[in-house]
């Protein structure tokens, strides 16, 4: 089964899943009663994994999606990025994923390593890895792009960035998983946007739980260069925990009563978010897990998404 023909009937549901650094995180990963196995009682149609720039954690990516492998009916996904690739490394690699059942890629340029101004690889953008695919292994792969709501951080306009999407497109992928997005205003236009652009692949909605305020704050500003929208600022100034000179004397206590409260505000946001996109008419909903199960499993309930 394609994820591509899951979208032709229906949304689909599906997990993102890091490879492990240590053996305790495998452990609680992949190991009996773990991560993997809790989602999978939630009965998503696919579980993606990561994929360092340049292949870092190669071996403990394959690892992971031959443990998604024998969940079965849940269709493994790997990311796959151009960075210190060479074609040969590239067709090599592609093709060990098909001899472990792995058919499924998320074609990306990947995030370039700090110092670096180019892939340092043969390959310099997403579009060209899409067609390098199509050109050595046909329609062995079912191939999906990246899409940024609101531009890519490295993107001049957004009007470039969706043009760059419909190379993609021209280059054969056959949908497209959206980068994380708060702003859901902005995620609304950028739907109206695309299409008009003459982009017709499915659209898979990334979302990032609303767990912790460091992490949103690191992944918006840090990481993706996104918006904070008022909803969401309202509830991190609301729980606010980091240095604050007019309250320099805040306990522990305090401050962890905060971070309960804002887990509980932000489990809240996210389970709005995802009905607010929902409504938008996109082709799926994808979880960025962070490797845990606890917070997705209470999202999944309450959106009524999957099986929890």
């Amino acid at each position: 089964m394609k994820i591509s023909d899951i979208m032709k009937k229906r949304a689909a549901f599906s997990f993102e899943v890091f490879p492990p650094k240590t053996d305790i995180g495998a452990e609680k990963l992949m190991g009996r009663g773990g991560v993997l196995e809790k989602l999978y009682g939630m009965r998503p149609d696919y579980i993606s994994c990561t994929y360092g720039a340049g292949g870092s954690n190669a071996d403990k990516n394959l690892e992971v999606l031959d443990a998604v492998r024998t969940l079965d009916g849940v269709i493994p996904v790997s990311h796959f990025t151009c960075v210190g690739n060479t074609r040969a490394e590239m067709r090599k690699r592609l093709g060990q994923y098909l001899e472990h059942g792995v058919d499924h890629i998320l074609a990306l340029r990947g995030d370039l390593p700090l110092g670096m101004t180019g892939t340092g690889g043969d390959l310099h953008y997403a579009a060209e890895l899409v067609r390098f695919i199509r050109d050595e292994f046909g329609d062995a792969f079912t191939v999906a792009v990246a899409g940024s709501p609101e531009g890519h951080i490295d993107c001049l306009s957004p009007e470039a960035d969706i043009a760059f999407l419909k190379q993609k497109q021209d280059a054969g992928a056959d949908f497209i998983m959206t980068q994380l997005c708060w702003d859901t205003e902005q995620f609304a236009r950028w739907m109206d946007a695309v299409r008009a652009a003459g982009v017709t692949m499915p659209v898979d909605a990334g979302i990032m739980p609303v767990l912790d305020i460091k992490g949103v704050v690191n992944m918006a500003l840090s990481r993706n260069g996104c918006a904070l929208p008022r909803e969401l600022c309202r509830l991190i100034s609301k729980h606010w925990i980091f240095d604050n000179p007019f309250a320099p004397t805040e306990s522990e206590e305090s401050a962890a009563a905060k971070r309960a409260a804002f887990r509980e505000a932000g489990t809240g946001y996210t389970v709005r978010l995802i009905d607010r996109y929902r409504a938008y008419g996109v082709d799926g909903i994808h979880l960025y897990t962070m490797n845990r199960y606890e917070d997705v499993t209470r999202i999944v309930r309450e959106t009524g998404i999957g099986n929890a």
